[in-house]
């Protein structure tokens, strides 16, 4: 292995990752296939003590757009009649309307006590970052959701997940025509690490 080309490769792809919204999907589907080498890429995140805390609800074909009505249909039941808002259940019911994959993150709580909660987040979030980098290495554009229900309580029920358990995100998936757009950073480097 020519470990310098490898860097590389690896490099570009971290740095060409991005939070690309699924109203810019084209609608068309990512072959199951290929998405399984994405779910692949998120099961060799680090864990300690091999706790393997991530859980993966994946919705392919019919289901992309079940599960984003089922989120609409959340909010509107668990949002008291003086707050709820039209358009943001539009939003969450057409979510899904061109995305070819939808998956909810969640951390399954592993019953090791010597294991913190913050670790096992840890983990199941670098697992979501394994997941969006092998998505980008792919050619298949990704956005991580916390909006609505995502983080609440009710979520949470709704997917029968125990009391130390957590909802990361609903991550979209699909294909965009075009280019993604320009990275930016808002700080500069220097800033953020600090040699000691």
């Amino acid at each position: 292995m020519n470990t310098t080309s490898t860097a590389a490769a690896i490099d570009e792809v971290i740095r060409e990752r991005r939070s690309i919204k699924p109203d810019r999907y084209n609608g068309q589907q990512v072959p199951d296939d290929v998405f399984r080498q994405v779910l692949a890429a998120a099961d060799w995140a680090p864990t300690h003590a091999y706790t393997e805390p991530w859980l993966f609800l994946v919705y392919a074909g019919d289901k992309v757009k079940e599960i984003c009505h089922r989120h609409a249909d959340l909010y509107k039941s668990a949002t008291a009649p003086e707050k709820f808002n039209q358009a943001s259940f539009d939003k969450f019911q057409g979510m899904g309307d061109k995305a070819s994959h939808v998956v909810i993150a969640c951390m399954k709580k592993g019953n090791n006590p010597n294991i913190p909660a913050v670790e096992e987040l840890a983990a199941a979030s670098a697992a979501v970052q394994n997941m969006l980098l092998s998505a980008t290495a792919r050619g298949v554009a990704s956005f991580w959701s916390t909006g609505g229900m995502t983080l609440r309580p009710p979520m949470k029920d709704a997917l029968g997940l125990g009391e130390h358990d957590q909802v990361l995100g609903m991550l979209y998936f699909g294909y965009i025509d075009g280019e993604p757009p320009a990275g930016k950073r808002m700080r500069p480097m220097e800033d953020k690490f600090v040699w000691q």
